[in-house]
């Protein structure tokens, strides 16, 4: 099968923070070094087979967002070139290049961020059992894949691998922030979401939701993790897009429609993934980083 696999980070000098579902977090100078490893995540269940690449995919996609964001919001990198890093990194950089990203310690802010633009996945059943997405009510009459009336902002629990995200209410939110920050990445997430939209629209792109974290850097609220990826979004090709049902993607949806199939609990053990599944999941990677940059995989 075409492409490289890092299924798990391995720098024995450098002291390991955690192993998130896809990243891998290590400290060193003060500063963090995360690793986008090619695990997938689906369910909230990290899959036993990689998919080929995707750490390296998902880094060039953050990395051309970052950039794309600036003027919109600060975040937390330093450097995404390995040779920059500090020395002990050195002889790690076979597992460091292109799949890794230099970045402030930011304090994690305890929410995940979320950005629904368009009615899919969860909010759709939610809306057709009670006309409502995350207790937000909508208009009656919207069909699935319809876009919102407009941006909605759906705050949920930050959950570690194997335990799932539940939704939760801006007032929790508020409990949970503070009044003045809860609006303030309230209001970043939508501008985010919305900047990020408008310009993958240009592309051929329908990013139908996302997910955003964000951290505390010496009190400052900037945009941490990954931003705007096929990990945290749904994104739709548009000269395919057709409401009234679900949408052709470029995201994991591929694969969690596979696993919708199987007679399997959503709970670890995974299923084994069979090749066509790995490689066409890949593909879709590589079209949204295709379509986004412009470019294929950095050599």
């Amino acid at each position: 099968m075409a492409g490289t696999i890092l299924f798990k980070s391995d720098l024995k000098d450098l002291t390991l923070i955690k192993r998130g579902k896809v990243r891998d977090v290590y400290e060193v100078d003060n500063k963090l070094l995360i690793v986008a490893t090619d695990r997938m995540s689906a369910f909230d269940v990290v899959m036993d087979d990689p998919i080929p690449d995707k750490g390296k995919i998902l880094t060039a996609i953050s990395i051309f967002w970052f950039e794309q964001l600036a003027p919109v919001v600060e975040n937390h990198i330093i450097s995404t070139n390995p040779p920059e890093y500090p020395e002990v990194c050195r002889k790690y950089e076979d597992q460091l290049e292109g799949r890794s990203m230099l970045v402030k310690k930011a304090k994690p802010l305890p929410v995940e961020c979320i950005v629904r633009g368009y009615i899919s996945g969860s909010g759709w059943n939610e809306y057709t059992s009670n006309g409502s997405i995350c207790n937000i009510p909508l208009p009656k009459g919207l069909k699935e894949s319809d876009k919102l009336p407009e941006s909605l902002f759906t705050p949920s629990t930050k959950a570690e691998a194997g335990i799932h995200d539940e939704n939760i209410s801006f007032e929790k939110v508020i409990e949970t922030l503070g009044k003045e920050t809860a609006e303030i990445v309230r209001s970043l997430s939508l501008r985010i979401y919305e900047f990020g939209r408008d310009l993958a629209i240009s592309k051929g792109i329908i990013i139908a939701d996302t997910k955003f974290e964000f951290g505390l850097d010496n009190g400052h609220i900037i945009l941490i993790d990954e931003v705007l990826t096929p990990d945290s979004s749904r994104f739709w090709p548009m000269d395919q897009y057709r409401p009234g049902g679900p949408q052709q993607s470029f995201d994991k949806q591929y694969l969690r429609d596979y696993l919708d199939k199987l007679d399997w609990p959503k709970q670890p053990p995974p299923p084994r993934l069979p090749d066509e599944i790995i490689q066409k999941t890949r593909e879709r990677y590589l079209e949204a980083l295709k379509r986004l940059t412009g470019k294929s995989l950095p050599s």
